[in-house]
């Protein structure tokens, strides 16, 4: 379009209703619309962009439908000039400090679309789900196994794959296995923000493994996702896993979202832009190590404040890192960040001194009624009362559970009750395979309920001082985005993958596309 048109005026009627900030739209659709109008004045000048100029209207319906009649004009509207570059979105550049910081992923070079399975079965609550579903699927004639795994053209029963651990051997194919075959591995997994699932990180079974994702997954491996190319709703700006991250990990929506600490497995070869941690350190007078910078960024991005401060600029996609120059307040974000990240991984990174690994202090909620663990009394809903402060799980009830604990959402993703509801009887979600049908037979859940509940207990008490220390950052002097080279593009392409392989055996079929 830009080669195309001389000058291009887009008008943005909103109307997204999928997305962390719902408006109403002037048709009855869910994904927002908008009106472009390009013109092309004489001779094409292909070398040479277009001016695009962007508006937007809202409103309801009826509101944004009478603004456009009344238009007669290109001046009756009033217009803000884009950014000019041939693959910037069309949006307008912002103006303010905040268009001066550095964008986060100038910073963390190099992003990752999360594993996308295509399939929800291989993905459950628990070992014994997955167990099961995977002696069900090879019990199965062999007539009946491609159905029920779900094939598509990237995976078949049929095709041997490589494996994701590193070990450079090929996996068999599922139509040469044998009944009583075990799984090849079964892992936990960062399904959704604060949501453990369980995984068969089975390559045969994955449809877009993220190869270079799983070549730098290790033990020391911390990621952060967000919605890097898309509008941030209330709620952090990013959340942290130590596990490999759904597609849709951050907030049940997702695209290239993922930013990984490590660019390879035994964590020596930082994610960050070349010349980023020097810069920081003579300006700071003090080194700055790699998990040291994540830990400031995180301490930023996964406060609240940080949308409420710039609600209106985050909604041109991709935030932006106001850096402190102040070597003391720079030092309290990174020690802030460290506890968060601590928190948000259950106690398997940034271990304080003192603390064991994966083991969490206890937060205010406390399991009042135990949920029972029989077949027959596997709960079918939750409920949550905000008179008494108390979680209702089927027969099980938790008290001390804070409004704040239960209403915490991440761009409008509610925490607990996605948690929950994925663990009921008949789970929220689509299925992909009758596989699905194979649930939890009793729950045994309330132990890692209530490590949720704790986990944003703690995140809840720490926000005010979280707070606290953006307020002061933004009062004192930052590094701006000049001060910092740009990556190159090897650095934003990420190491090599472990087990690389077309994802087709035929062209032009690599689709993106958020079905699981």
């Amino acid at each position: 379009m830009r080669q195309t048109f001389d000058d291009l005026w887009i008008i943005d009627l909103e109307g997204d209703n999928l997305g962390a900030r719902k408006t109403e739209n002037v048709f009855s659709i869910q994904t927002p619309v908008a009106i472009a109008i390009g013109v092309r004045y004489d001779q094409p000048q292909p070398d040479k962009p277009a001016t695009v100029r962007y508006t937007r209207i809202k409103g309801s319906q009826e509101e944004k439908l009478a603004t456009l009649e009344a238009v007669n004009a290109f001046h009756d509207l009033e217009w803000r000039e884009c950014l000019n570059g041939w693959q910037d979105v069309f949006l307008p550049g912002g103006e303010g400090e905040y268009w001066d910081w550095p964008l986060v992923t100038d910073l963390f070079p190099w992003q990752e679309n999360g594993a996308q399975f295509k399939r929800t079965w291989p993905i459950g609550e628990s070992r014994e789900v997955l167990e099961n579903r995977w002696k069900k699927l090879l019990s199965l004639p062999l007539a009946e196994r491609g159905k029920a795994m779900r094939e598509t053209g990237a995976r078949k029963i049929n095709k041997s794959v490589p494996a994701l651990d590193g070990s450079n051997k090929n996996l068999p194919a599922i139509s040469k296995l044998a009944p009583d075959a075990p799984p090849f591995q079964l892992t936990r997994y960062g399904y959704r923000s604060f949501d453990r699932h369980w995984v068969l990180r089975d390559n045969r079974l994955c449809d877009r493994p993220r190869p270079t994702l799983q070549g730098a997954h290790g033990d020391h491996q911390i990621y952060i996702t967000s919605l890097l190319t898309d509008v941030l709703g209330k709620g952090p700006v990013a959340t942290a896993t130590y596990l490999i991250p759904d597609l849709h990990h951050f907030c049940n929506r997702g695209a290239k979202d993922v930013i990984p600490l490590w660019r390879d497995v035994d964590a020596t070869d930082a994610n960050i832009t070349a010349g980023v941690l020097d810069i920081l350190g003579r300006g700071l007078g003090q080194a700055v190590t790699p998990k040291d910078f994540f830990a400031y960024c995180y301490a930023l991005l996964a406060s609240p404040q940080y949308v409420d401060e710039f609600w209106d600029e985050l909604t041109i996609p991709g935030p932006r890192l106001p850096i402190t120059k102040d070597p003391a307040l720079f030092k309290k974000a990174v020690s802030l960040g460290q506890k968060l990240l601590w928190l948000h991984t259950y106690g398997e990174r940034y271990i304080p001194p003192g603390q064991n690994l994966g083991k969490l202090p206890p937060g205010q909620a406390r399991c009042k009624v135990g949920t029972p663990s029989t077949q027959v009394d596997y709960p079918e809903k939750f409920s949550y009362s905000y008179a008494d402060q108390e979680l209702r799980v089927g027969k099980g009830v938790f008290e001390n559970v804070r409004p704040q604990v239960w209403e915490f959402s991440v761009s409008g993703f509610e925490v607990v009750q996605s948690w929950l509801g994925y663990r009921m009887r008949n789970r929220s979600g689509r299925s992909s395979s009758p596989l699905d049908d194979i649930r939890p037979e009793v729950w045994e859940f309330d132990e890692e309920l209530l490590d949720l509940l704790w986990v944003l207990d703690h995140t809840i008490d720490l926000l005010p001082e979280f707070a606290e220390t953006l307020e002061a950052i933004l009062a004192g002097d930052l590094f701006q985005e000049s001060d910092f080279p740009q990556p190159t593009e090897a650095e934003r392409k990420g190491p090599k993958g472990v087990g690389e392989m077309p994802l087709f055996d035929f062209a032009g079929l690599d689709v993106e596309d958020d079905d699981e």
